[in-house]
């Protein structure tokens, strides 16, 4: 019990510390209360140290976002997709606008006349027509060149791979399958031929065929299917391994052709390519 008590016991010293140090806080306390710490003083800020600072804070904002707004780059306006004119800002009226002036197999050729075509206002246009780049020979044409270079189409019997590749969408590649194709068949003889060459988006060939069309059929020298043989016929274009059998065993069990229009007999003849198949045949 003794040795409880000692611990609430405080000798002189220690009371005078206790009262010493509760005067400071009554102290501190008072002046916080009672004085005015607030200062009259002005600071400025138009210095020369705080307007570099601030212009560093105004160049970090401005870095930040222009990184973070959709860039423009230069394109054709005649073959802005749906997703691309609508991040430009363009409505959808405005849009549809565009592809039926498109679809009409008609060009914009000018800022003014996409404008026209669209009915975008003048602040847009202002902002996105410095990123308008039309082919070289818009800029070098006159408009009745231009109408008429539009009218006149090639022949796509005897356009260039080089030619082709000034479409867009046609690469190096796709322009050398579209000829290798033309000389398989010896020559396009249908337009609806193009939609056969092989990773040819009907899309892209519905653009070739706005330029290049068949003008010159291609002759060809048809094989006389009554004494032609398995593998000549095999070589023929549209007739494959299967198809080649039973134009031979019809041959054998019938005799000979009468006419090309006699192969429709064949079971199972693909009539939908007899008119392709009959460019390459004869019974004479």
């Amino acid at each position: 019990m003794n040795n409880f008590k000692s611990h609430f016991r405080y000798n002189k010293s220690q009371r005078n510390g206790s009262l010493f140090l509760g005067f400071i806080i009554l102290s501190l306390q008072l002046i916080y209360f009672f004085y005015d710490f607030s200062s009259d003083k002005i600071i400025e800020t138009d210095t020369t140290e705080i307007n570099i600072f601030q212009h560093q804070i105004d160049s970090l904002k401005k870095l930040k976002q222009e990184n973070s707004t959709y860039k423009i780059y230069p394109f054709n306006p005649n073959y802005l997709t749906d997703f691309k004119a609508y991040q430009l800002g363009l409505n959808v009226k405005e849009i549809d606008k565009l592809f039926a002036y498109r679809n009409a197999g008609k060009f914009v050729n000018s800022t003014k006349e996409f404008q026209k075509v669209t009915g975008i206002n003048d602040s847009l246009l202002a902002i996105i027509s410095p990123y308008f780049k039309f082919p070289e020979w818009v800029s070098k044409k006159t408009k009745k060149e231009i109408k008429k270079e539009y009218l006149i189409k090639k022949d796509l019997n005897t356009t260039s791979a080089k030619e082709l590749e000034g479409i867009n969408g046609i690469g190096e590649k796709l322009a050398k399958r579209i000829i290798a194709y033309r000389e398989s068949l010896k020559g396009y003889t249908f337009n609806e031929q193009l939609y056969e060459v092989y990773y040819l988006d009907k899309e892209i060939a519905n653009k070739v065929l706005e330029q290049f069309i068949v003008i010159q059929k291609p002759k060809i020298k048809k094989l006389n299917i009554n004494n032609a043989s398995f593998k000549e016929v095999l070589h023929l274009p549209y007739i494959d391994y299967e198809l080649t059998k039973k134009i031979m065993n019809y041959h054998d069990e019938n005799g000979n052709y009468k006419s090309v229009e006699e192969l429709k007999k064949i079971d199972s003849f693909p009539l939908d390519k007899f008119n392709r198949i009959a460019l390459y045949l004869t019974t004479e």
